[in-house]
């Protein structure tokens, strides 16, 4: 049909490694380039109620990878997200349970996000020692109000979906687990009422400048980054982070 789903199955959590970004790019590639596809739609198909917990905390801890997988996880990041901002398809987020940081930007960066009553979201980096990635950040308060992402985004709060809705971080929160995807394919469709090009257009004019920034600064922002990571203050951070969970305790803190 007009709608492809990208359905995230890897368990536990939906953690987002180099091969997670690189695959949900090529499914981007794909769908933009089936001439019968309009519209595509993210959901998690995870047993618990978690979206996806974002970036698989081995891939910034600078004990566990390298300079060089770093750039290729950056780049496929960077790219499927700022590509996914600017895409002339119709896209939407089916948000279940948590979905922080990570998961959060690739919700931000759909046209509809549609949660169901047990979902939250933010951008939560602050809370391991990291910064908010600036396009990310630029994206959280262009749909927030700058004000709102100011606050949240620097005490790294998770957002429940009804205040979700009522700062406009999401666009509709559904009664109930079982009708959130049939939800969000009506959200879908009722952005394909109208034929294509016009709603691409219009979307660029709204948002290619963003990303096309967004993709030319991938570089030094990779360069910068993988610095950052390196940092004593980080390093220690991140070990304390991988210490909770391994521990056993309950939050699952990604990026």
């Amino acid at each position: 049909g007009p709608i492809s789903v990208v359905t995230m199955a890897r368990e536990p959590v939906n953690s987002m490694s180099l091969e997670v970004w690189e695959a949900l790019l090529a499914a981007l590639r794909a769908a933009e380039a089936d001439p019968e596809v309009r519209g595509l739609l993210f959901t998690s198909g995870l047993s618990r109620d978690v979206f996806t917990a974002g970036n698989d905390l081995k891939e910034l801890h600078a004990r566990f990878t390298t300079r060089e997988r770093h750039e290729k996880f950056w780049k496929a990041q960077t790219e499927f997200l700022a590509l996914l901002l600017n895409s002339p398809l119709a896209t939407c987020a089916a948000v279940r349970g948590a979905c922080p940081a990570g998961g959060c930007a690739l919700a931000i960066c759909c046209d509809v996000r549609v949660a169901e009553p047990g979902a939250s979201m933010g951008l939560n980096e602050v809370a391991l020692g990291i910064g908010v990635p600036p396009y990310w950040a630029e994206v959280f308060c262009n749909l927030v109000g700058r004000g709102t992402g100011d606050r949240l985004l620097q005490t790294a709060r998770m957002v429940k979906a009804p205040e979700a809705l009522t700062i406009g971080l999401v666009d509709q929160v559904v009664e109930d687990k079982e009708s959130l995807v049939g939800a969000a394919q009506k959200a879908l469709d009722s952005r394909l009422r109208f034929p294509d090009g016009g709603r691409a257009a219009t979307k660029a004019a709204l948002r290619k400048r963003l990303s096309d920034a967004w993709l030319g600064y991938c570089a030094e922002e990779q360069r910068l980054g993988w610095e950052m990571l390196n940092t004593p203050q980080v390093v220690a951070a991140l070990d304390g982070v991988l210490a909770r969970l391994q521990g056993g305790g309950k939050k699952k803190a990604k990026l």
